[in-house]
């Protein structure tokens, strides 16, 4: 019985590892910007796009994005610097995007 337990606690420990060490990140656009514009925010020039299961983002500033499930788990979490950057999200689904001032919701 103890034996058992041993090793669900351990196999929960290293699924949790692995699915903790394997968060997407950003990485920078070198094409430029998408074709679709979800928002573009006038007082921050934020500009959101998704396409072919990537989220882009261009900004004029360093902004700290984050990106949770619906059911609010933390997807991913970067401070990007200004530029053109886009993240791969393989599940489709619905997310929840905040940059900087900015929160919207993103279909995958």
């Amino acid at each position: 019985m103890l034996k058992r337990l041993v090793i669900t606690l351990l196999l929960t420990f290293a699924t949790v590892s692995v699915t903790m060490a394997t968060q997407p990140a950003w990485e920078a656009n070198p094409n430029g910007k998408a074709t679709q514009t979800i928002e573009r925010s006038d007082n921050d020039q934020i500009e959101i796009y998704v396409r072919d299961g990537y989220v882009y983002i261009n900004t004029p500033h360093t902004v700290n994005v984050k990106i949770f499930s619906i059911l609010g788990q933390l997807i991913s979490q970067q401070e990007i610097p200004a530029g053109n950057f886009r993240l791969r999200i393989a599940s489709r689904g619905i997310y929840i995007l905040k940059a900087g001032p900015i929160t919207r919701r993103i279909t995958i």
